[in-house]
């Protein structure tokens, strides 16, 4: 029986990654994933055609990711953003980059990113076992012995490298697996919790599904504590759901919903949707008296045209009561002021967010204060790797969660490699 001086275990980015740096280095290995194919949940990234990282400065990177970014200082000494951008074009894939520093296949197809994993993996000698579920990893005291498998299978190996992502998204295969195997071998795992997840609110309004499927562009979106006190702030668009709201701002707020109905132990957290972002109240009010002066006969609605989305309008004259057909001569500066007044601070009550497994993100995992940064080394076991969203570091969706798992991967492959070849 052909023993490997690697086991991998998930086939997702950073196991895929963590093979190829391997194997590049001179390792024998083995990539075990339970499902038919691997790549699942790279296929299906950035809507399809995947976000294969960011192209922002390292500062502004590890500013994304919130959830512990800055162990992430290390592992981009060893492959960073800029690093997966010649890793793949040096593969052929020409890349483009997009607003907030995105990059994608010029192609804009997910399945070709994973495909030229793939071959490269196969290039590499890499042995692959699809449908090949473990069960547990075996430890001596003081070091990793083998990988057993469902079917009972043994596999021996001094080496292995865990990559079996979260908890989110489980239809490609993420379904915390490897938190046992981590906590058997004594480490800590985090509290898990969504992240990059739509967020719930019971407003009648939400449940009238008044604004359902309303899209609101470039606004900014607040989170606040129960004193009122700002607790974050995103930009960007937004979508009004059946349950709640969702979108790149809304995703970005949900964690800190979810921290603070915990930390608070509050039912019901408040959000403030602002729709002119650049421009003050008074700024605002300003303008509309101007364009009142300018056309004083018009009546408000058709004076409004155009201000904000007519749906979203709509909403709100009904809830402050306004005449809207009135001449906008006759409409007072207290009912300019208010209608300004709800574009800026709109409210939403928020109760929660969708379960951990709708999630784009998992947060929480195998602590990172028993990982060593620069090889993504247990600090329990010899000969055990941890690598991608199994760890308890997750960024903001927009390229980030992908650049950490390649930069773990890489990490952790040639680490791993380097330990086994030159000993």
């Amino acid at each position: 029986m052909k023993t490997y001086d690697v086991i991998i275990i998930g086939g997702g980015p950073s196991g895929l990654m963590a093979s190829i740096a391997a194997a590049e280095h001179g390792a024998t290995v083995l990539l075990v994933d339970k499902g038919n194919k691997l790549g699942r949940k790279l296929a299906i990234s950035g809507g399809g055609r995947c976000n294969v990282t960011n192209r922002m400065g390292i500062q502004e990177l590890i500013a994304h990711i919130p959830g512990n970014g800055r162990f992430m200082h290390s592992p981009f000494s060893v492959f960073n953003n800029e690093n997966i951008i010649q890793f793949f074009e040096g593969l052929g894939i020409s890349l483009k980059e997009e607003d907030r520093g995105r990059m994608f296949p010029i192609n804009d197809k997910a399945i070709t990113v994973v495909e030229t994993l793939l071959n490269r993996v196969r290039e590499l000698g890499v042995k692959i076992r699809t449908n090949t579920a473990v069960k547990t990893i075996q430890y001596t005291e003081d070091a990793v012995n083998e990988v057993v498998l469902q079917n009972g299978e043994r596999l021996p190996t001094q080496t292995v490298i865990v990559a079996t992502g979260g908890k989110s998204v489980p239809h490609t295969g993420s379904t915390g697996d490897g938190y046992p195997w981590a906590q058997k071998a004594g480490h800590t795992v985090t509290e898990l919790y969504p992240t990059e997840v739509p967020i719930t609110s019971n407003e009648t309004f939400i449940r009238n599904k008044t604004l359902q499927g309303l899209s609101l562009r470039d606004i900014e979106l607040t989170v606040f504590n129960p004193k009122g006190k700002k607790i974050i702030t995103h930009d960007g668009d937004m979508i009004f759901t059946h349950f709640g709201i969702s979108g790149p701002a809304a995703l970005r707020c949900s964690q800190y919903v979810v921290k603070a109905l915990k930390k608070f132990k509050t039912k019901t957290i408040r959000m403030e949707i602002d729709l002119f972002p650049s421009l003050s109240e008074e700024v605002l009010f300003q303008q509309l008296l101007a364009k009142v002066k300018v056309e004083p006969k018009k009546s408000m609605k058709n004076l409004l045209k155009g201000f904000a989305t007519e749906r979203f309008l709509l909403f709100i004259y009904e809830k402050l009561n306004l005449e809207i057909q009135a001449p906008a001569s006759t409409v007072s500066h207290e009912s300019w002021r208010s209608l300004v007044t709800i574009c800026k601070h709109f409210e939403i009550d928020v109760n929660g967010t969708l379960s951990i497994e709708k999630a784009f993100v998992t947060g929480g995992g195998i602590s990172i204060k028993e990982i060593e940064p620069k090889t993504m080394h247990s600090r329990k076991k010899k000969g055990l790797y941890f690598c991608g969203e199994v760890l308890d570091i997750h960024g903001y969706t927009g390229g980030y969660n992908i650049t950490v798992a390649f930069s773990t991967g890489y990490t952790a492959g040639k680490s791993a490699a380097e330990q086994v070849v030159h000993k």
